[in-house]
């Protein structure tokens, strides 16, 4: 669960922890000095043992939501939240990363900080785009010096040279104001995400219309007046989350998949996903099915990418590290996203994380009862582990991967015919009754823990790194179960 002042407790906190330094400073002065402290702090952040390896990371101190992913011109570029004076949080920029492959990454100068100088304290979530003029365009939501985000809030636009690698802002800022909304109050307004439908461009935000009673959480929508992507119109509410306690809809994200539309939002809680019908006349989105996006403890304010051949892949936020280590926060593994015949999302890692495989272990053709079929994982704590497993007869399996000290917590997951379980997460799981067959991807980066069980259930937990010696131990509840296939291989960096 992420507290409810996910954003606002970093603003306090860097009351003490910014810099001195003019609200008014230029926007190239201020990112050179965010540069320098990251360079500074990088080596102790790297040297922390508990760092993630395959994970995107800033190279050091804090990190949250991944922000504005587009394929362009051969690379892959990602985006996200950072505050490059402390590893505990503060007042936002961007920072980046580009890949040409989705497994080897190369950080990237700071795309965005606040520019003073034009009135801003901080440049929140958003996304990226290329407009109808043929520019890249990155789009955020900007909070003033002094303003509550809560209620002032504006959506501004930055410009950007063709590498993706200089931005400027834009002269129409703000693009979007509260006066679009006329007489209607929108509280939380924020992280814009572009869409586009039938030759037309959208946007989403999220927020709520009903802050003092603590509710009425609400996904908005505009749409494009002008090519440049600086005028807009707004179309009133896409959808209301049907929640009643659900206070805001942080990070929407909303496309398509085949011939669905699919929103994902992140209400101070849990990712949840919608899939249904939307119509671009009415601009009204009508949800069919729903669920989570994923159930762990530590996953949010998901962003997702469209490839040119129509794939689409996501990243979320991976939080709840502990402060005091020169880094915190990463990005999850990307995932690519599609949807069962029923309307249920389907996630799997990006295949391209293959290139990052070592030389397996592997255990073939194994009976499983009650007592632990054992593979000896290699000498790592970057790991993937692919397990192939029939449950026949067997009421669940339980999966442990233990550490090789003593004392070390073990990890463990329980797999039945109808539902995952592990300390912090459960999901639905259902297994074909005449051939309940079970397919595991389990991703260990030291203190980072991925598990996608059947595309269906996923689930992204903080854990404590695993030492050397570890063992995955697989057991049978009820009947025997078969294990076809077990391996595991080492993981190499991205960088």
């Amino acid at each position: 669960m992420i507290p409810l002042s996910r954003r606002f407790s970093s603003c306090l906190l860097a009351l003490c922890l910014l810099p001195l330094c003019s609200r008014a400073e230029p926007t190239n002065d201020l990112i050179a000095r965010a540069t320098a402290a990251i360079q500074v702090a990088t080596p102790r952040a790297q040297a922390d043992p508990s760092h993630p390896i395959f994970h995107v990371t800033a190279p050091a101190q804090w990190i949250n939501d991944p922000n504005g992913p587009i394929y362009y011109k051969g690379y892959y570029h990602l985006f996200y939240q950072l505050y490059p004076f402390s590893d505990q949080g503060g007042p936002k920029y961007w920072g980046h990363v580009r890949s040409h492959d989705l497994a080897k990454w190369k950080p990237l100068p700071i795309a965005l900080a606040p520019s003073g100088d034009l009135g801003e304290a901080e440049v929140w979530s958003g996304c990226c785009t290329i407009n109808g003029q043929g520019k890249p365009m990155i789009f955020y939501t900007s909070i003033a010096p002094g303003k509550s985000a809560l209620t002032h809030a504006e959506q501004w636009a930055a410009i950007g040279d063709d590498d993706l690698l200089t931005w400027q802002k834009s002269p129409a800022n703000p693009v979007l104001s509260e006066t679009l909304h006329g007489e209607k109050k929108i509280y939380d307004w924020r992280d814009p995400f572009i869409f586009r439908d039938k030759q037309r461009t959208f946007m989403v935000t999220g927020g709520n219309l009903n802050e003092a009673k603590g509710g009425q959480a609400v996904v908005n929508i505009y749409e494009a007046e002008n090519p440049a992507l600086t005028q807009w119109k707004y179309r009133d509410v896409l959808f209301t989350l049907p929640d009643a306690k659900a206070r805001t809809a942080e990070c929407p994200n909303f496309f398509k998949l085949g011939n669905r539309w699919v929103l994902f939002v992140s209400p101070y809680g849990k990712v949840n996903y919608y899939v249904g019908d939307f119509d671009p006349e009415t601009c009204r989105f009508q949800a069919r099915t729903r669920g989570l996006l994923d159930v762990g403890p530590n996953f949010y304010a998901p962003n997702t990418m469209q490839l040119s051949d129509g794939r689409r892949l996501v990243w979320g936020w991976v939080n709840g590290f502990p402060n005091g280590l020169g880094w915190n926060g990463c990005l999850s593994l990307p995932r690519q996203l599609s949807l069962s015949s029923d309307g249920q999302l389907r996630q799997t890692p990006a295949p391209q994380l293959t290139k990052l495989r070592g030389k397996p272990v592997k255990l073939r053709n194994v009976s499983v009862s009650s007592e632990a079929a054992t593979l000896a994982l290699p000498k790592t704590n970057t790991l993937e582990i692919q397990a192939d497993i029939d449950l026949k007869t067997a009421d669940s399996i339980t999966v442990t991967i233990k550490s090789g000290t003593k004392n070390a917590q073990p990890i463990v997951m329980n797999f039945s015919r109808s539902e995952f379980k592990m300390t912090g997460a459960e999901a639905p799981l259902s297994l074909d009754k005449k051939k309940p067959h079970l397919n595991l991807r389990i991703f260990i980066d030291r203190s980072v823990l991925e598990v996608f069980a059947n595309e269906t259930a996923c689930a992204t937990k903080v854990i404590s790194p695993l030492d050397a010696n570890a063992t995955l131990e697989i057991c049978a509840q009820g009947n025997a179960a078969q294990a076809n296939l077990v391996e595991a291989w080492p993981m190499k960096t991205i960088w």
